[in-house]
């Protein structure tokens, strides 16, 4: 296998990856939705469970906004500040994506892997516990951190390197929304 094939190979997977994670994230809004809804009635009317409840939800929200922020990154769905370059032609505003993907969003998402790195191992190696209530799973919020670090930067390699895998859809143009 050439170089250039296992690149595109190398690219794909990545890509692939990223997708399926995304796509198969998207289902935990629901249990999150369900357990803030129950802590009231789990408060004052069963007088229980409504701590773990909590943690849990927000167990399952981290995850969930860890792979969201990808998420929106494929769909090109941030808000930005591009009044400057919605003039530049849809050449261009890909030139300066690729350029902003390389220089920004792949050195903060791998900086953010390396200093958390020591903290996410430590609280797996304890399976770390939530500080007020004791209950198990913190260890998770941190896992979902490294998650978001590592998705971010595989969709800014992938938006940074050339080759199209139909990652975003076509540019807007904001002059006509």
């Amino acid at each position: 296998m050439s170089a250039a094939a296992a690149a595109s190979s190398a690219r794909h997977f990545a890509a692939r990856l990223v997708r399926r994670t995304t796509a198969g994230a998207a289902f935990l809004v629901l249990p999150v939705s369900l357990l803030l809804f129950l802590q009231w009635p789990l408060r004052d009317v069963v007088r229980a469970y409504s701590r773990e409840a909590n943690d849990l939800a927000q167990t399952l929200f981290a995850l969930y906004v860890a792979v969201a922020i990808t998420a929106a990154t494929r769909a090109d769905a941030h808000l930005s500040a591009d009044a400057a370059a919605a003039r530049f032609p849809p050449r261009v505003r890909r030139a300066l994506a690729r350029i902003a993907a390389a220089t920004v969003a792949a050195p903060w998402a791998a900086f953010l892997l390396w200093s958390s790195a020591s903290s996410v191992v430590q609280s797996v190696r304890q399976l770390e516990a939530f500080p007020d209530t004791f209950n198990p799973g913190y260890f998770v919020i941190r896992i979902a951190l490294a998650l978001l670090a590592m998705l971010i930067l595989l969709q800014a390699l992938l938006d940074a390197l050339p080759g199209d895998d139909g990652v975003h859809a076509p540019p807007v143009d904001v002059r006509t929304r």
